[in-house]
């Protein structure tokens, strides 16, 4: 006759007998501190550099997540994510968060590229001959 396991007390949850598990890859710690940002310290990607301009406006107006969020229809949580430059929202919910702070989607784009034309280094261009030589090539 095979022996029953013990029934729990009701509102104690037992957890499965473990099952073998193949053997997985060793996690990588991170080499950068932020998530969203380029590990090799290279160019800022656009949602990390929007998420810093975010905070920084809703800071300058003094409000909270809460504050911000429920103006723009998100949840603060929402709205946290993408100041960590984590979430790549929607141009719908980009212009809903610039409304919130009042600053129009225009402003806010023109100062994100500003801030990454500024964090990048000269690249060397093209020249006229040289794009025609390309032309010609193909």
């Amino acid at each position: 006759m095979a022996e029953t396991p013990p029934v729990p007390p009701r509102g104690v949850s037992v957890s499965p007998e473990p099952q073998p598990s193949q053997p997985s890859r060793p996690v990588q710690p991170s080499q950068s501190s932020r998530p969203g940002q380029p590990a090799s310290g290279g160019e800022p990607l656009w949602r990390q550099v929007l998420g810093d301009r975010l905070r920084s406006l809703r800071h300058e107006r003094g409000e909270t997540l809460t504050d911000t969020a429920a103006r723009a229809g998100v949840s603060p949580q929402y709205l946290s994510e993408i100041e960590r430059g984590i979430k790549e929202p929607s141009s719908e919910m980009i212009a809903a968060v610039a409304g919130a702070l009042e600053v129009t989607l225009a402003e806010l784009a023109i100062s994100v590229a500003g801030s990454l034309q500024g964090a990048t280094r000269p690249v060397a261009r093209v020249g006229l001959a040289s794009r025609a030589a390309y032309a010609l090539a193909a």
